[in-house]
């Protein structure tokens, strides 16, 4: 018995389906997105990491892997599901909601925390970032994990110049046009907001995401989150790779230096 034959017997359902088709990560993606009749925001890393269980895979890709595959999601995602019942197409995603919390120095911290536990996926929206503290960490992640694939999505200009030079610092410890771990692992998209595209605050990586909502005590500071799971937070990365996806991307200094920055106050917030 080949090696290649062991590990396949060894290897997730989702993998071994592949795996009977020979095809590669690369494969299977370019699989996923014809027979979606377009691009689906998926790459080889985050198939890699369902197929490992690292990911809980969300009901719009189950779908699209069952059809593609000819296997029951029962069956597809037992290693996934396995404490539950049925893994059916129809079934609800579960959502952990661990905490909320407030005021400001809290949400910082908690999403100061998200950063930190990012080893895989780090996927973060929204374009009022003035945090230092939150700021330094992401770079941080990104410095010290080369293999951690980053999505920052902005709806509309960066409302501060302190987030333009951090996505500029972002730039200079990544390439976005870097495919040495045969992906891209940096994403910088702007999302036209003029298209009646609403703004949205979160953080998650592949263990917990935070989800900033609005504040309890005012009408203007964003000063409250809710804290999530892991499956919430893969749902969240999805979310992230998508919006992604139908952004503009501004992947160089120049394109960063031409946005306008709308230098307008927002106290707190992500």
């Amino acid at each position: 018995m080949s090696n290649r034959t062991i590990r396949a017997e060894q290897a997730s359902p989702l993998r071994r389906a592949r795996l009977g088709r020979n095809w590669t990560l690369e494969d299977a993606v370019f699989a996923i997105d014809r027979a979606s009749g377009g691009p689906t925001g998926a790459t080889p890393s985050l198939l890699s990491a369902w197929e490992r269980g690292k990911i809980r895979t969300s009901l719009r890709y189950r779908k699209l892997l069952c059809e593609l595959y000819g296997l029951p999601a029962e069956v597809l995602f037992a290693h996934q599901d396995p404490d539950r019942a049925q893994a059916g197409l129809t079934a609800p995603e579960s959502v952990l909601v661990l905490r909320m919390v407030r005021p400001h120095p809290e949400l910082l911290a908690a999403m100061i925390d998200v950063v930190h536990g990012a080893r895989e996926f780090l996927a973060v929206t929204g374009s009022r970032s003035r945090e230092a503290a939150y700021l330094e960490a992401i770079e941080l992640a990104v410095a010290e994990h080369p293999g951690l694939v980053h999505y920052r999505v902005l709806f509309g200009p960066p409302r501060q110049q302190v987030l333009t030079d951090h996505l500029v610092r972002l730039l200079a410890l990544r390439d976005p046009a870097d495919r040495s771990r045969g992906h891209k692992t940096m994403h910088i998209g702007l999302v036209d907001t003029a298209a009646d595209s609403p703004e949205r605050f979160f953080v998650a990586s592949e263990s917990e995401a935070v989800i900033v909502v609005p504040s309890l005590s005012g009408a203007d500071p964003f000063d409250t989150g809710i804290v999530l799971g892991p499956d919430a937070a893969a749902g969240l990365i999805l979310h992230a790779r998508e919006a992604y996806a139908g952004a503009k991307p501004v992947e160089s200094p120049a394109a960063l230096a031409a946005l306008s920055v709308k230098h307008r106050r927002s106290a707190g917030g992500e």
